[in-house]
């Protein structure tokens, strides 16, 4: 009998499930909407029980579009966003809202609102911080408990008795487990782990922050049982969600990932077939994850500190390996902001449902004919006199300042579809310029990242993909499978199932195939000079920001 593997993916604006054979193929996927209430300038928050309604309507979606049988089904895994949920000792939501509403108990990740907390956990000089790039950011999970406590103290704190992380969220939904990934609490927790001196909890800096009451009882509010991603939670599905999600009572279920780990273990199995060099070690990719925001995920065998760059965190993607993940909180979003708010917008959205193509794929069309026009330079000098800073919603690496604002200089009178067009062109270059500065600093530190993998919506737009590649002067490999990070959930399933003996196991097994974009290195001596200007323009911001403060 074929086994088969289910992943489930919470992200920030839908739930995706999947269904995976054995050998990595995707029998079928489907998708369901989820609700973000956005009631205040930060504020981003979503409902535990909307999420988890839309998991099991698409988990059993794909049961039903694929046909295959649910005793075929051998294991589930999930990832999600890493936002905050809130639970109280009944396991009911808790609001963490201003409003007041019940429903409202999730902190979505972008939520923006604890930046005088995270500045005040940055200023007490703990041991935890070195382990965060540094500087522990504002989407982390401790400065929004921090503001909870001050803000929220008899509406939630005081009712509160579970927080989670969203996948360790989901992995106890579906098992009543209360046991946590050492990769949520590694990467957003504070929590410690590879260290002979500092592992587990650090209850010094609890204290220091204002969250001593977390300590008691072994931190259960928290999580005192950890577990590796793809290890076994609990005793499997509950009879309640089994039937909730059309599977057997006691289907095993892995560990939870992140989201952007998830893709990351889905990506480092893939095996390109046309890259003409070796492949270099697992420890010499890179793995760009680019939806709503972006990941930078890279990988070494010993500690590697990157100032600005969150980690090393021990064991978080791949067992007995660490991880620096760098980010930048708005790439796909801030795309989107760029093209919906230009004047144009209307006139190239009709043009393109006229053509049935996507937005993106229309512009793309549209720069071609600019560059025809222009006599043959390529798509990528349209741009020689506009520039742009990305950090519309602050930068998260590698200068970890969260009130950074975005920057336009070259900005004319024109408004028109060739306009609209331009600016969306120099929105690609500068998100991957803010992509060039993590890998250079990464690599400043020890890393020898020289390939690049791209998963994420934004891989299927061929604009980010050539210009990723040229800009970086790396080699772009785009996985065969579209969906990297439901595979990547999927392998936690096929691990907790006991089908595959480690993660490095069912990602060999499952991975897969690729193919590989090559750089233009004429264009990559072009961006040479751009990326100068990039970089001149944080200087800029900041020369204003201090004259401002005088």
């Amino acid at each position: 009998m074929m086994r088969h593997y289910i992943g489930v993916d919470v992200g920030t604006g839908s739930v995706r499930a999947a269904i995976v054979s054995e050998a990595g193929e995707l029998m079928a996927t489907s998708v369901a909407e989820i609700t973000t209430w956005n009631r205040a300038v930060d504020h981003y928050e979503q409902s535990s029980d909307n999420i988890w309604s839309a998991v099991t309507t698409t988990v059993k979606s794909v049961l039903e579009t694929s046909g295959v049988d649910k005793d075929q089904v051998r294991g589930v895994g999930f990832d999600g966003t890493c936002s905050l949920v809130v639970l109280d000792q009944h396991f009911q939501p808790v609001s963490v809202s201003k409003s007041g509403r019940p429903e409202c108990n999730v902190i979505l990740w972008m939520d923006h609102r604890a930046a005088t907390q995270a500045n005040t956990i940055n200023q007490t000089g703990s041991s935890v911080l070195q382990y965060v790039g540094g500087r522990m950011s504002l989407e982390m999970q401790m400065p929004k408990l921090c503001w909870l406590k001050q803000n929220l103290k008899d509406q939630c704190w005081n009712h509160s008795a579970h927080f989670f992380d969203l996948p360790d969220f989901l992995t106890w939904r579906a098992t009543h487990s209360m046991s946590r990934s050492l990769c949520t609490l590694v990467c957003k927790w504070g929590y410690v782990a590879g260290t002979e001196t500092d592992s587990g909890w650090n209850g010094d800096f609890f204290k220091k922050i204002g969250l001593e009451d977390l300590i008691h009882d072994n931190y259960s509010k928290i999580g005192s049982e950890v577990r590796a991603p793809g290890e076994a939670c609990g005793n499997g599905l509950t009879r309640e969600a089994a039937e909730e999600l059309g599977l057997n009572p006691g289907t095993p279920v892995g560990t939870a990932l992140i989201d952007a780990h998830a893709g990351g273990v889905g990506c480092l199995g893939c095996v390109p077939s046309s890259l003409k060099s070796p492949l270099p070690a697992v420890t010499g990719r890179l793995v760009l994850i680019c939806g709503t925001s972006s990941c930078h995920m890279a990988i070494s065998k010993s500690a590697i500190f990157v100032g600005g760059v969150w980690g090393p965190y021990y064991s978080a993607m791949l067992p007995e390996h660490w991880l620096n993940e760098g980010g930048q909180s708005a790439t796909g979003k801030l795309i989107d902001f760029v093209i919906e708010s230009h004047p144009a917008y209307q006139e190239a959205l009709s043009q393109a449902n006229k053509s049935d193509v996507h937005i993106h794929s229309f512009l793309n069309s549209q720069l071609e004919v600019m560059t025809d026009n222009k006599g043959g330079q390529s798509v990528a000098q349209l741009t020689a006199d506009l520039h742009i800073w990305p950090d519309f919603h602050g930068n998260r690496s590698p200068i970890a300042d969260p009130s950074l604002k975005g920057m336009v200089c070259g900005l004319t009178l024109s408004s028109g579809i060739d306009n609209l067009a331009l600016i969306y062109l120099a929105t690609v270059q500068a998100l991957t310029y803010g992509t060039r500065h993590i890998i250079s600093e990464m690599n400043r530190s020890g890393h020898s990242i020289s390939l690049v993998y791209l998963c994420g919506g934004l891989r299927n737009n061929q604009l980010f993909v050539t210009t990723t590649a040229d800009i970086l002067n790396m080699p772009v490999v785009l996985p065969d499978n579209t969906e990297s990070v439901l595979l990547g959930s999927a392998i936690l399933g096929a691990r907790a199932s006991g089908d595959c003996a480690s993660i490095q196991d069912a990602m060999g097994k499952m991975g897969g195939k690729g193919s590989v974009v090559m750089p233009d290195k004429n264009v990559h001596q072009y961006h040479d000079k751009k990326y100068q200007v990039y970089l001149k323009m944080l200087e800029h911001q900041r020369e204003y920001t201090q004259i401002m403060a005088q």
